[in-house]
């Protein structure tokens, strides 16, 4: 749900929440009455074979529900990505002027306010993608996110996206549960990895077959020394509980502030050789998470045997938001080299490129499948 911090603050703020959307919507609808008439069967590629990797994670607006176009992001993709996950943000930020006054605050660290969910995101992150041609189209994979997870109604939410707009949404996410700072800011209910809300989401989620991303810190902030991470038992017995669903857990369980555990390979082999785990893979996003993987040779050379282990359990994605430039967007694969270069070609191919193939295809062929034995039956 981060990124970079640059990039989240660059937006323009004093402006009054989600007027951004609604302007996109409009710009979308005129948009897809002009698109060119294409073949729904025309394939849709980056230049082929020549593309450095598909991105898992990426967000499209940011915490004040602002940011790019997805025909902007294409032009930032250019030939060196081939498809990206699309999704925004799922939480606004309250400007609260009893707080900040006049000092709008674009990012969720810049205000004592409370975030609330922000449901319009889904539909907004739909248009973008319907004013697309259908060849630009097959380079995205939309997900849901504008949902509210201690709501046993959450997955009523997500299955009437799917029946509003057939033929986008190939899985859900990044939704968080447990988030350092984010988690007690968020209006209502406390997001928790016990509650069955939870549990019927991803039911359904699996049910429709689609990709989970979700964000969970396997620790609280400074933990005390030699504790176990607090929530690393519960997560593990939600992966347990929901063995239909394919799983992405979003940057390894690391946050801005919750650094790797101990010996935090040793944590993530005891999910990957777990037989029962075997339908759960992890995303290598975020810069922040990056500094730790080329922190020392030592921790990249255990990375990488790590990957080279389990060469399709581990995707890439950039985690930025709403880039201004490509600079900012290729930054966090560009803080991976050192990682990429101890790789042997065919693991390095499927971190990169063939995992997230594998994995979001059969999330759009299963998506796909179930709108079409459940149409939206209207009047």
């Amino acid at each position: 749900m981060t990124g970079t911090d640059h990039a989240e603050r660059s937006a323009p703020s004093r402006r009054v929440p989600g007027i951004d959307f609604v302007l996109a919507l409009a710009s979308a609808l005129v948009l897809l009455a002009a698109a060119p008439a294409r073949s729904p069967g025309q394939p849709a590629k980056s230049p082929a074979g020549t593309y450095q990797f598909n991105d898992t994670h990426f967000h499209l607006t940011n915490y004040i529900q602002e940011g790019i176009s997805a025909r902007q992001y294409l032009a930032i993709m250019g030939d060196r990505v081939g498809r990206s996950a699309l999704f925004g943000i799922p939480l606004q930020q309250q400007w609260s002027y009893r707080i900040s006054g006049n000092q709008a605050p674009t990012y969720y660290l810049d205000s004592d306010a409370r975030l609330y969910y922000y449901s319009f995101t889904d539909a907004a992150i739909a248009m973008e993608y319907k004013a697309l041609t259908p060849a630009e189209q097959a380079r995205f994979d939309p997900m849901i996110t504008g949902f509210n997870p201690t709501d046993m109604y959450a997955a009523d939410h997500i299955r009437r996206v799917l029946q509003t707009f057939p033929g986008v949404f190939s899985g859900i996410g990044e939704f968080t549960i447990h988030k350092e700072f984010v988690s007690s800011k968020v209006a209502g209910d406390v997001a928790s990895l016990t509650d069955p809300a939870l549990d019927r989401v991803l039911d359904f989620a699996a049910e429709v077959g689609l990709v989970v991303l979700i964000h969970n810190d396997v620790d609280r902030p400074f933990p005390r020394k030699g504790e176990p991470p607090v929530f690393l038992a519960q997560f593990k017995d939600l992966l347990k509980r929901h063995p239909k669903n394919s799983i992405i857990w979003a940057h390894a369980g690391v946050g801005r502030i919750i650094q790797p555990v101990h010996d935090h390979a040793a944590m993530l082999e005891s999910i990957l050789s777990d037989p029962v785990c075997a339908h759960v893979c992890f995303d290598l996003s975020w810069d922040e998470v990056a500094k730790y993987v080329v922190s020392s040779p030592e921790a990249t050379q255990r990375a990488a045997e790590l990957l080279e282990k389990y060469p399709g359990r581990f995707l890439f994605g950039t985690d930025v938001v709403a880039p201004k430039d490509p600079q900012a967007y290729y930054a966090v694969y560009e803080m991976y080299q050192p990682l990429w270069k101890l790789l042997t070609p065919g693991t390095r191919d499927k971190v990169l490129k063939q995992n997230y193939e594998r994995i979001f295809d059969a999330g759009r062929r299963s998506a796909r499948a179930w709108e079409k034995a459940h149409p939206l039956h209207k009047g």
